[in-house]
């Protein structure tokens, strides 16, 4: 499931590959921009911002989010593609290197100057090199009543988590989803582990937050129905969201998690 170390990992490895470059050609399949042709602009930087990401084009930015289903591939050129040719939504070429995004679930083109109206609302960036652990703390903080699964979810809080972190999370720090904000045991720790789980992943194909890749790599994230790694318990299964839209899977160890 795409989370901030999946984009972080894409953007890295997008940059190492097209930075510096020209582009050769440009195929955006989106109705929207299946007219701009940016062949002949320099990729300047790639880059991700929680689970954003941005392709910095001459005077343009390439914004894409994954979403769900949502990849993007690198290949040389004439190499087949790994997914089929209808799911493509962005192909941009330079000399040697083709990257594909496929299933994007966001892809728009914005002037460079314009990025800010993209991504400005965002948190405090959890992978950025400007992360700001005190006001991560006080947007965390500021509504003390407010669940801590949601908060956790909430991309002007954190930016870069995902569901798997969030029930990853709860369940290292002992709290419920559900508990509020407020009754949370020192919240800086929270914040704390946040950065270090996400960041020790951001290289790793396979994410792990049990700290092996062999056998369970999570704790109770889609481990319903199975006994807790710690006491042997039953892990649960609810939903929690800031309305029936936003419903997401929420997974707790009833002795674990209180």
């Amino acid at each position: 499931m795409p989370e901030g170390d999946t984009v972080y990992r894409a953007a890295k490895n997008l940059d190492a590959a097209l930075t510096g470059h020209p582009l050769v050609r440009s195929d955006f399949r989106v109705p929207a921009f299946a007219t701009l042709d940016l062949a002949g602009e320099t990729v300047d930087s790639i880059v991700s911002r929680g689970k954003h990401l941005l392709m910095r084009i001459g005077d343009w930015t390439v914004h894409s989010h994954l979403k769900m289903e949502g990849s993007w591939h690198l290949y040389r050129p004439g190499t087949r593609w790994r997914r089929p040719d209808w799911q493509a939504r962005a192909v941009l070429s330079t000399a040697d290197w083709t990257a594909v995004g496929f299933q994007l679930g966001t892809l728009e083109v914005v002037a460079r100057s314009d990025e800010d109206t993209i991504v400005g609302y965002l948190g405090p960036d959890l992978l950025g090199p400007d992360w700001d652990a005190d006001e991560a703390l006080r947007r965390f903080t500021a509504d003390p009543s407010r669940p801590v699964g949601l908060a956790l979810l909430d991309q002007r809080v954190l930016a870069g988590l995902g569901n798997v972190y969030r029930n990853e999370l709860c369940f290292l720090r002992g709290v419920l989803p559900t508990r509020p904000v407020g009754e949370v045991d020192n919240p800086v720790r929270m914040i704390d582990l946040a950065h270090r789980l996400i960041d020790a992943n951001k290289d790793r194909v396979d994410r792990t937050t049990t700290g092996t890749l062999r056998g369970e790599t999570d704790w109770v994230y889609r481990r319903d129905g199975k006994p807790c790694l710690r006491c042997g318990t039953p892990i649960e299964r609810g939903t929690l969201g800031e309305n029936e839209l936003q419903l997401r899977d929420t997974y707790w160890c009833p002795r674990c998690q209180s």
